[in-house]
């Protein structure tokens, strides 16, 4: 193999990156042209063969003010191009980067808010991943807040000329529909999630469209909606001429861990019998793998259920079982005991053995509560939302695993302050990953934006308009510039849950280091036709503690990986080491590995031009604390 000889072709610097920023855009390239987004959500085109940039479309017209925003790319279709930035859905044209005539309304673009049935101006809606095109529709899932107030995971299809809604999926299902029963009866008006955040997946031959969903909101604790919650944590296949159900297959039931699938459905086609089948492989934060038979749904290796734990918090209720696949063996490991916490230093074992006891978690499945708990694998996978790779020609596919524990804790919600009631659980009293820290966000954003984005919502941020009104967004503005605290919350918001999260964050050490033992990151070749795990390999490394002679430990990876007829595995996704790698595929031996300017958290892009090939991979970073970056590397043969 000449892969060895792969060396920096072009590069581009999108100038965008900011701290804290992230870039997971999975370039798209058609007749030597890429398409892809920066950190600030531009759109743009580039010469695919020198990185030269043709155009560039700014949604926000140079007024972009954060927060960070998760976007994974365009969708590029009959000489237009589809993205989204917030609630609005653009379509550009493909060669000027000019917004498409008779695309949406007036003013171009689609509103992803409408058609919901819920007051636009309360709802907070984007789509962190592109949509798929089927004859002439554009079919996307959505992002929604994980907190209350949240707006439902709807799947939708718009006309891809003029944006008109084709049809629409309620992934929380209204009266009469199947599933209402699994919801309280009046879930459907309020309750929200079930989205598939991560997005869809077609089948052009079948004529179907495959998703999986997120958890319900609030992820944490499910009062507000008793019952197995369908179509929330499931795969679900629709017509996709009329999005109609065809079949459904329900992970995980009332999920209380955040355990939302982390990445569309795969296509795959696997032998059975001699014979080949068309299914679905769909992975799972916990490290499993479900594989379906793709026109029915029907599991194609045993399972079983298993007795759960039962809800801790009052007036909460969970599944008494749960199912579990007994085939492919599970990618992560399953249940965190004492004698998996780190050994690396004393001092980092007598911190681990402290945080877990602390957080006493007798089953993986425990619920959360007041006490604190330890969710692993984590709740970032297992898998996540690179999704996995898979080879048609031997039937194996190829996913890469976190696995590092995340601390959860639950405190009763605050009813004295309106900044502890609705805004804690995310941006912390303490520190938290869920959402950027507010310490010193009045010297970031004006009065006005801050009343914006507290009022109109940012993607995973609730929408208050409607829960809180005018006066109390006015309290909370002044609370964040000022420190007047707000006054008392009103009782009568209708998303108001007796519980929040307190703590939320990764298992460390006292010096920042996952608190298990290695390996903290692994690359995994399941073979789909027997269920045999092929290969297992440390994936990613700290180069600090390369540098104390402590190597191939794995690292969290965010980012998935193609693979190549001619016997390639190539994948970046490590958070720290900044690398790009290629590995025999059939064996896991590293081949080859480039050094990026900043970690390549998304999918890369291979494709030729000219007849000659390229290896593209943006390298946007932000992850976890590793530094942001904003270029797009692209390497070739010589």
């Amino acid at each position: 193999m000449n892969v060895a000889t792969l060396q920096v072709a072009w590069t581009y610097d999108t100038k965008d990156a900011f701290e804290g920023s992230e870039m997971q855009s999975n370039p798209v390239v058609i007749d030597g042209v890429l398409y892809a987004m920066s950190p600030k959500q531009r759109a743009f085109a580039l010469d695919a063969a020198t990185g030269q940039e043709l155009w560039s479309f700014d949604p926000t017209g140079g007024n972009f003010t954060g927060p960070r925003i998760r976007y994974r790319g365009v969708v590029v279709h009959d000489g237009r191009v589809y993205f989204n930035y917030r609630y609005r859905l653009f379509a550009l044209d493909a060669k000027t980067g000019q917004q498409a005539t008779g695309w949406g309304n007036d003013s171009g673009w689609v509103d992803l808010r409408s058609g919901l049935g819920r007051p636009e101006q309360g709802l907070s809606v984007s789509a962190s991943t592109p949509g798929a095109v089927y004859k002439d529709m554009l079919i996307v899932g959505t992002s929604v807040p994980e907190a209350l107030p949240s707006a439902p995971g709807d799947i939708r299809a718009y006309d891809v000329k003029t944006g008109a809604l084709r049809w629409s999926f309620h992934t929380i299902p209204h009266p009469g529909e199947f599933g209402h029963d699994t919801w309280p009866a009046e879930a459907w008006k309020v309750a929200g999630g079930a989205n598939a955040w991560s997005g869809v997946t077609v089948d052009q031959q079948r004529g179907m469209v495959f998703f999986a969903t997120g958890s319900a909101s609030f992820d944490f604790y499910g009062a507000n909606r008793l019952g197995d919650n369908l179509f929330a944590n499931s795969i679900v296949a629709l017509d996709a001429n009329t999005g109609k159900r065809v079949w459904h297959f329900q992970g995980l039931k009332h999920d209380l861990w955040d355990r939302d699938f982390p990445a569309a459905p795969t296509l795959v086609t696997v032998t059975r019998e001699g014979k080949p089948v068309d299914a679905v492989a769909q992975i799972t934060k916990t490290g499993h793998v479900w594989l379906l038979d793709r026109s029915t749904g029907a599991e194609l290796f045993p399972s079983e259920w298993r007795r759960m734990p039962p809800a801790i918090l009052d007036g909460d209720v969970t599944a008494d079982s749960q199912r579990f696949p007994l085939l492919p063996k599970p990618f992560a490991r399953q249940q965190l005991t004492e004698d998996m916490l780190t050994e690396r230093t004393p001092e980092a074992h007598a911190s681990a053995l402290r945080i877990f006891r602390e957080n006493p978690t007798p089953d993986p499945w425990t619920p959360p509560n007041t006490e604190g708990i330890i969710i692993f694998p984590g709740v970032d996978g297992g898998g996540e939302y690179g999704g996995p790779a898979f080879d048609p020609k031997t039937g194996v596919l190829y996913v890469n695993s976190n696995e590092m524990g995340w601390i959860l804790k639950i405190v009763p919600r605050e009813e004295t302050s309106l900044f502890g009631a609705y805004c804690a659980e995310c941006h912390g009293a303490t520190s938290t990953p869920i959402a950027p820290t507010l310490n010193g966000v009045a010297t970031r954003l004006t009065r006005e934006q801050l009343t914006t984005a507290i009022r109109d919502g940012t993607g995973r941020m609730p929408a208050f308009a409607t829960a809180l009104g005018d006066s109390s967004i006015a309290e909370l503005t002044e609370y964040l510039i000022s420190g007047k605290q707000p006054t008392r919350p009103p009782k009568s918001v209708p998303t108001f849950l007796k519980y929040r999260n307190t703590t939320f964050d990764i298992f460390l050490d006292h010096e920042g280091y996952p608190a298990i033992k290695p390996p903290w990151g692994t690359l995994n070749a399941l073979d789909l036709n027997t269920g045999e795990t092929k290969w297992s390999i440390p994936f990613g490394e700290y180069p600090q503690l390369v540098l104390q002679g402590l190597k191939d430990t794995g690292s969290d990876n965010y980012g998935g990986a193609i693979v190549t007829e001619n016997g390639l595995l190539i994948i970046a996704a490590t958070t720290y080491d900044n690398k790009i790698r290629a590995y025999d595929k059939s064996i896991g031996t590293l081949l080859w590995e480039g050094v990026l300017p900043a970690a390549g958290n998304t999918t890369p892009s291979t494709y030729m031009v000219n007849g000659k090939q390229y290896i593209v991979i943006a390298c946007g970073g932000g992850k976890n604390g590793a530094p942001s970056g904003g270029m797009y590397v692209a390497f070739a043969l010589p």
